[in-house]
């Protein structure tokens, strides 16, 4: 079996770009019927989407990659090559340690933060319960958690990790003097709401309102604060009444226009909102950013705040990692028992992947080159050097480290596997 992971996440793709490709848990299970039936060989599927990240794994006898692009791209309508620019494919071992570090919140923009986990186990759940999920995807999730689960137990990753939520405090405390005295409107009941609410409710604000298209869950939640409960239907006419709001629903389009975000400001008089939108798709127009008065905040834009105390957890990345290492060659080994070539055909299918990913990045680059009326000879010759500079790039770092019993060692592999040819001539 082959196992791949295709995906975009918020060091790959701007946000409105990954909107685009934003599913809502309730269309998990369409989604991947209709990606199992777009590939001849129907491949275990499971789709992770959350704020940062739309991420399809599959595993099948043989990895169908294009097929896997070609679908996403038309799930999201975007020409594939423009889609191409902004994932990253994953094989096997490298799909693994992917989702050992996803699941342990290694790849996430708040380094550390526990949300991803749940985020994970839910779309395994949709995939089980779509009949998607089969026993290598099953193994691959599965080891997932354990690793996960080892590396908060084991070190302090998640010891100085500041969520989106109290990120968005925190910004809210450098535009208000007392967060004591504002009134803070929650868009959305969900999970990332009922954490930036228990964030804000913590500073003890002057009032709290649940603004949801369901009022039988609002209620709940804004009881849980002493909050009032409000229809989304009354969010333009009462908008005004708030100083910072904080939206995060499953909408497909955004539910905040400029128009009545300009006249809750004339209303206000001016009087500056903190405005944060913590939704893929974006649930705030972002023509809303452009007016003088309101202070706007995406999850893109949260990201530096959110890195504060980095340093402070390399450490315990170091021994992450070291966790993951181990998971990801438990995985392998298990693979490996699988494969009756003991994991030559998995690896002779991650070095085909592997050129196909350069060539593929070699000649787009080539192609908007060729598109800018740049000379033909010299992007070819760019082409050429940019493909061996990537085939040989790994070949070179292995003979410069290590002790000189390691380079031997490497000298006499490199020479076996490149200059072959040359010395079989010579003989």
């Amino acid at each position: 079996m082959a196992v791949w992971a295709l995906g975009l996440n918020h060091n790959t793709a701007p946000l409105d770009l990954r909107g685009r490709f934003a599913f809502a848990l309730d269309q998990i299970a369409p989604a991947l019927a209709g990606l199992r039936q777009s590939h001849a060989r129907h491949p275990e599927a499971a789709i992770l989407s959350t704020c940062n990240r739309t991420e399809v794994y599959c595993a099948s006898d043989n990895p169908q990659i294009d097929h896997t692009l070609g679908w996403l791209a038309r799930s999201g309508d975007v020409p594939a090559d423009a889609l191409r620019e902004h994932t990253y494919v994953l094989q096997d071992g490298q799909a693994a340690r992917h989702a050992f570090r996803v699941a342990s919140g290694l790849d996430s923009m708040v380094l550390g933060e526990p949300q991803i986990l749940g985020q994970m186990k839910s779309a395994v759940r949709a995939a089980e319960d779509a009949g998607a999920l089969g026993t290598t995807l099953n193994q691959l999730f599965q080891r997932s958690f354990a690793v996960a689960k080892e590396v908060r137990s084991s070190t302090e990753i998640g010891a100085h990790s500041i969520s989106m939520a109290a990120a968005a405090v925190r910004l809210a405390g450098q535009l208000f003097e007392d967060l004591g005295r504002i009134k803070v409107l929650f868009v959305g009941a969900g999970e990332m709401i009922e954490l930036a609410a228990t964030h804000f409710a913590a500073r003890n604000p002057q009032s709290i309102a649940i603004a949801n298209r369901t009022l039988e869950r609002g209620e709940k939640l804004a009881s849980r604060f002493g909050g009032e409960v409000m229809r989304l239907a009354d969010l333009p006419e009462r908008l005004a009444e708030f100083d910072a709001v904080v939206s995060c629903t499953a909408s497909t389009l955004p539910i905040i226009g400029l128009g009545a975000v300009e006249r809750a400001l004339k209303k206000r008089r001016h009087r500056p909102m903190f405005m944060v939108d913590l939704a893929v798709p974006r649930d705030i127009e972002p023509e809303v950013r452009q007016l003088a008065d309101v202070y706007v905040y995406t999850v893109d834009d949260l990201a530096q705040v959110v890195q504060t105390g980095h340093a402070n957890r390399q450490a315990a990345v170091a021994q992450a990692e070291a966790i993951i290492d181990a998971g990801v060659q438990s995985f392998v080994h298990w693979m490996g028992q699988r494969d009756p070539a003991g994991g030559v055909v998995s690896l002779i299918r991650q070095l085909n992947a592997q050129a196909d990913e350069w060539r593929a990045l070699e000649v787009a680059r080539a192609r908007k080159r060729l598109a800018r009326g740049e000379d033909v000879e010299a992007v070819l010759d760019a082409l050429s050097r940019g493909l061996t500079q990537k085939m040989l790039h790994g070949a070179m770092a292995e003979l410069h480290a290590g002790d000189a019993g390691h380079r031997a060692h490497m000298s006499e592999a490199v020479a076996r596997l490149f200059l072959r040819s040359n010395r079989t001539s010579r003989e």
